[in-house]
Parts: structure tokens; C-alpha cells; sequence
């Protein structure tokens, strides 16, 4: 019996060590993860329905701090710039320095240096892309044409036929552009509600510079899931481990005053 007691205890004090790091290695996680992700995400409060069906007004989304070096075409930015007001707004990428971007093509699709878009982001009804699941309706309400200068990016609205956009600069120095440097951040998911990751587009992918590689949120949000996971399974091990102890006590206590 004592030989039974010495392995009991033996396997007690390993669950007990495995319990506690299980608790540790779970802490580091979560709380590595929350501390990364608040340091390389920023919340913002979409003002309006321009973004629309994309982000809607009143979402909160989480957006990457990045340089504007690193934006592509494609992107869902949040930026700055005096001209358009000065106060912060989210809209996407279409042009980069160097691009001719002109709508609407023959088949009704935004060009990008002569090349026609898929715009599967945008609404089916009103303006969409020739993808979208009617197929009917132009990228814009309004033709236009826009050379975009060096070191600036052209940015739409996915609600084309309400959104105050770069087609509404046109006139304006840079053709409606926006210096890179006013870019705070990228999107990359809406938080609340829950409306999970904002893709990049595909369809910018072809063209020089290709598209931004994706942000480390699923990976943070990963780590996240399997810290809380462990910190539970960790905390559960002692009461679990202690009734299981106390019913084989139980049970050798039965069999013993049986003999």
C-alpha cells in the first residue's frame, strides 16, 4: 500500500508542476498578446457610411499603425489631411504614385493604368463591379480621370454614390490625392461588431507592388485563445485532481475496512 501511496503522490506532484506551468506559460501568452496587439493596433470609431458594405458607420474597427510606405492598392486606410478636413477617415487605396486611375471602362469597372478591376467589395445594387452578383451597375455614378503624383495615393469609398472621396478633390493640387505621410494606419478587422478580418483584395494583386501582406491580429488573436485555454485547464487541474484523490481515498478507506 505504501508502494501505491508513493506512485499516487508521485504522479500528484507532476500534474501539479505540469497545472502550474500550463498557468504560466498561459499568462505569458495572453497577456504577451494583449500588450502586442496595443502596441501595434489602434481602435477608431468609423464616422460614416462611406465604407459601407466593407465598414458601416459606427463600427469600431482595429487598424495596424503603418508607415504610408508600406500602404498598397487595395488597402483600407484611415488618414489624415487638411484638405479633406483634418480630421481622421477610412477609405481604400485604388491608386499609388505613377497610376492613371479612370472610371468607368466599358464594362463599367474602375481602370487602374488601363486595366479593369474587380470590385467584389462593393454593392450590388446602385454601384458595383462587373462581378458583383448582378453584374449591373458602373464602379462610379461619375466618370473621371486622375494621374496620381509620386509619393500619393488615390482613395475611394466603397459606397461610391455617397462617399466624399477623391473624386470630390479632383480640381484640387495632386488631383485629389493624399500625401502617404497622412496615413495613420491600416484596417484590418472590425472589431465590434463582430464582422471578423477586412481581406485584401485580389484583384490589385497583378499589379506592380502587388498588395500588403496581412497584419499579426489572427496570429495575436491565436495566442490569445490558447493563453485563456491554458490559464483555465491550469486552474482546473487542482479541484479535479483533488476529487479524484479524495474518491480514491474513498475507495481504498471501503476496501480496507472490508478486509
Amino acid at each position: 500500500m505504501s508502494g501505491t501511496g508513493r506512485r499516487d503522490d508521485g504522479r500528484g506532484r507532476l500534474g501539479s508542476v505540469l497545472s502550474n506551468l500550463a498557468v504560466a506559460v498561459g499568462c505569458v501568452l495572453f497577456l504577451g498578446a494583449f500588450a502586442w496587439g496595443a502596441v501595434v493596433y489602434k481602435p477608431y470609431t468609423v464616422p460614416t457610411g462611406s465604407m459601407t458594405p466593407t465598414v458601416n458607420a459606427g463600427d469600431r474597427v482595429l487598424a495596424e499603425r503603418v508607415d504610408g510606405d508600406d500602404v498598397r492598392r487595395g488597402d483600407v486606410v484611415v488618414f489624415t489631411d487638411s484638405t479633406w478636413g483634418d480630421v481622421p477617415m477610412v477609405k481604400r487605396v485604388v491608386g499609388v504614385g505613377g497610376d492613371k486611375v479612370a472610371c468607368c471602362g466599358k464594362d463599367g469597372r474602375l481602370t487602374v493604368n488601363g486595366k479593369p478591376v474587380d470590385e467584389p467589395y462593393l454593392r450590388a445594387e446602385g454601384a458595383s463591379s462587373l462581378g458583383g452578383p448582378d453584374g449591373k451597375g458602373p464602379a462610379s455614378p461619375q466618370n473621371f480621370t486622375a494621374e496620381v503624383p509620386e509619393g500619393q495615393l488615390f482613395l475611394l469609398g466603397d459606397e461610391r454614390n455617397t462617399s466624399m472621396d477623391s473624386r470630390v478633390h479632383l480640381e484640387d493640387p495632386g488631383q485629389g490625392s493624399v500625401p502617404r505621410s497622412a496615413v495613420q494606419a491600416r484596417v484590418d478587422a472590425v472589431a465590434w461588431p463582430l464582422n471578423g478580418m477586412i481581406d485584401r483584395p485580389e484583384a490589385f494583386a497583378a499589379l506592380p507592388g502587388g498588395i500588403s501582406s496581412t497584419g499579426p491580429l489572427r496570429l495575436q488573436l491565436t495566442c490569445l485563445v490558447v493563453g485563456v485555454v491554458l490559464i483555465l485547464g491550469g486552474a482546473a487541474y487542482g479541484p479535479i485532481a483533488a476529487r479524484r484523490s479524495a474518491r480514491r481515498t474513498e475507495r481504498h478507506g471501503v476496501s480496507t475496512g472490508a478486509h
